[in-house]
């Protein structure tokens, strides 16, 4: 069960980001181990639960992040991530990566944490659906986009198209026009990462953003 993290994980991944290296890691991965992979392992486990307890027809499956880089990625000498993150998303037939699909994720970083849904490097095809779904209803669009603006929890991020693209409304303009999006949340490092709580948070979270995966997903299939 999650208890929280620790001081001593906001230290472990600073301190990594500073020694990043084999030597230090390998004389420090007991604390690797205790600090920060293990909460992280059970927040993640325990939102998965409670997410397949209520979503069980969804199929999800739950990723916990390594913290070796893939190596063909380490350009800058540095073969350790200095955050984790865990994701809740459905199986890609194309293999484990998340690049593409659509998933909630938590991420601890030394500067704060977010979780949210959004896609990670969205596939062209699937905007394109999700544009076609919006010229055939933009008041469906429209009543998730009211939602989002009812709270203060999430907010919209994501790149643009450099030539914009012509939505069927004012209202759904800023979805149209983007390349990839993610509704996220942003936190500091404080007291609420070391509660059990923070589990609470997430799961509330993601329950919000359930019309909105229902939504992308109908586009996607």
């Amino acid at each position: 069960m999650f208890t929280g993290f620790t001081q001593r994980t906001i230290d472990f991944m600073w301190n990594i980001r500073m020694n990043n290296n084999k030597a230090w890691f390998e004389a420090h991965k007991d604390i690797f181990k205790q600090d920060f992979q293990t909460p992280m392992k059970e927040l993640g486990h325990e939102v998965f639960t409670r997410m397949v307890v209520e979503y069980e027809h969804y199929g999800f499956i739950h990723k916990l992040s390594r913290i070796y880089k893939d190596a063909r990625r380490v350009h800058d000498g540095h073969p350790y991530r200095d955050s984790l993150w865990f994701s809740v998303e459905r199986p890609s037939a194309e293999g484990t990566e998340s690049a593409g699909i659509l998933t909630y994720w938590f991420d601890l970083n030394p500067e704060g944490w977010s979780y949210g849904l959004g896609y990670y490097a969205a596939k062209a095809a699937t905007m394109a659906k999700l544009r076609t779904q919006i010229d055939e209803n933009p008041a469906a669009l429209e009543s998730l986009i009211d939602l989002l603006a009812s709270q203060d929890e999430f907010i919209l991020e994501g790149p643009p198209y450099a030539r914009q693209k012509q939505a069927p409304t004012p209202k759904t303009q800023e979805w149209y026009n983007m390349k990839s999006f993610s509704l996220i949340h942003y936190g500091d490092i404080s007291e609420e990462l070391f509660k059990p709580e923070l589990a609470d948070h997430l799961v509330a979270g993601y329950t919000f953003l359930m019309p909105f995966y229902d939504y992308c997903i109908a586009a996607e299939d």
